[in-house]
C-alpha cells in the first residue's frame, strides 16, 4: 500500500510520442481489490495508461507508486514488477508455436522457478475453472477467439499478480464470444481481484466497476462511482460520449441477437443432419439384419455361382447340372 492508503497511486503522469503528447498530467489511484474500468474514445490514452502501470512504456513525467514502492524512480527491478502485474492484450498474443498448456506454465517455470509438474497441476486447476482443460494439447489457431482470450487471461493468472490489466480484451471478438469473456473477468473482480480494465463494454462497466475514469485527449476528463458517471454525468463531453456509447450498445445487442439467432439455426441444421445421418445408419444396420436372416432362411446347404448350368456345394463337391432330356 502506498502512504496515501492506496494500492496504486498515479500522480502528474505525463507521456508522449515524438510531439504528440497522448498522456496529460494524469492522476489516479487505486485501492486493492477494486476494478476500475477506463471510457473514451479510441485514441483518448486508455491502453498507453495501461502500459506505462507495468513499465511497457516509460513514462515522460510524474510518478506511480504500487504497492508502496516507486516503479518511476528508474531503480525498480522492471522484471519483478511484471511478475506482480498481469496485462492481457486485445490481439491475445498467445505463442502460436506452444500448446494451450505450453504458453501457461511457460511464464510460472521461468519466471517464479516452479516444476514442471507444479505448473502444470496449476494450468489444470486454472483451465477447469473456465472450462478448457479439454484444450490444454491444443495450438492456438485451433481454438475460437473467446477461448484464446480466456487463455490469455488463465496464462495472466498462472503467475499470481497481485493487480491485473486487461486491454479492451473483447474488441477483437465477435459478438457471440463476448459474454464467455466477460464471465470470467465478473468472476475476477467477484473473488477480489485488483484490476484496471479499459474498455468499450459500458453495461459491463456499470456493472463490475467500483470507480470509471473517462479519459479524453490523454486526460481524465471525469472520475466517479459507475451510477454517477452513467446516470448523471458533469462534463458535457461525458454525456456526449455515454449517448454514443449507448446507441453503439443497442447495435451492439441487436446484432448479438443476430449472431444469437444464427447460431440457433446452424444448431438445428446440424441437429437435423446428424438426425439424417442416424436415419441413414439405421436403415443400413437394418437391410444388413433382413439380408442376413434371408441367407439363413435360404440354408446352408447350396449356393450357386455365376456361371450357368453350374452349382458349388458348400461341402466342397462340383458337378454339371444335367441336360433337360436326361432328367427325365
Amino acid at each position: 500500500m502506498t502512504d496515501s492508503g492506496h494500492f496504486v497511486s498515479i500522480s502528474g503522469l505525463t507521456k508522449r510520442f515524438g510531439e504528440n503528447e497522448v498522456l496529460r498530467h494524469v492522476d489516479l489511484t487505486i485501492d486493492l481489490h477494486n476494478v476500475v474500468c477506463l471510457i473514451g474514445a479510441s485514441g483518448s490514452g486508455k491502453s498507453t495508461l495501461l502500459r506505462c502501470l507495468n513499465l511497457l512504456e516509460p513514462v515522460d513525467g510524474g510518478t506511480i507508486v504500487i504497492d508502496g514502492q516507486n516503479v518511476t524512480n528508474g531503480k525498480v527491478d522492471v522484471n519483478a514488477l511484471r511478475r506482480r502485474i498481469g496485462i492481457v492484450f486485445q490481439a491475445f498474443n498467445l505463442f502460436p508455436h506452444m500448446t494451450v498448456m505450453q504458453n501457461i506454465t511457460l511464464a510460472p517455470r521461468k519466471a517464479n522457478g516452479l516444476s514442471k509438474h507444479e505448473a502444470e497441476a496449476k494450468a489444470c486447476e486454472l483451465l477447469e475453472r473456465i472450462g478448457l482443460v479439454d484444450k490444454a494439447d491444443e495450438f492456438p489457431d485451433r481454438l475460437s477467439g473467446g477461448q484464446q482470450q480466456r487463455v490469455a487471461i488463465v496464462r495472466a493468472l498462472a503467475m499470481d499478480p497481485k493487480l491485473m490489466l486487461l486491454d479492451e480484451i473483447t474488441s477483437a471478438l465477435d459478438p457471440q464470444l463476448v459474454a464467455d469473456v466477460l464471465d470470467l473477468v465478473r468472476e475476477l473482480a467477484e473473488s477480489g481481484m485488483t484490476m484496471v480494465i479499459a474498455t468499450h463494454e459500458m453495461s459491463f462497466a456499470r456493472e463490475v466497476a467500483d470507480k470509471v475514469c473517462f479519459l479524453d485527449a490523454g486526460s481524465i476528463l471525469e472520475e466517479g462511482p459507475p451510477n454517477e458517471i452513467f446516470s448523471s454525468p458533469r462534463e458535457p463531453r461525458t454525456r456526449a460520449q455515454d449517448q454514443r456509447a449507448g446507441s453503439f450498445q443497442r447495435i451492439g445487442l441487436c446484432a448479438l441477437d443476430i449472431e444469437l439467432d444464427l447460431g440457433r439455426t446452424r444448431r438445428a441444421d446440424d441437429d437435423v443432419q446428424r438426425a439424417d445421418s442416424d436415419v441413414d445408419r439405421a436403415a443400413r444396420t437394418e437391410r444388413a439384419r433382413l439380408a442376413a436372416s434371408r441367407r439363413e432362411l435360404r440354408g446352408p446347404h447350396v449356393r450357386t455361382e455365376c456361371r450357368p448350368q453350374e452349382f458349388v456345394l458348400r461341402s466342397g463337391a462340383a458337378g454339371r447340372i444335367p441336360p433337360l432330356h436326361q432328367r427325365r
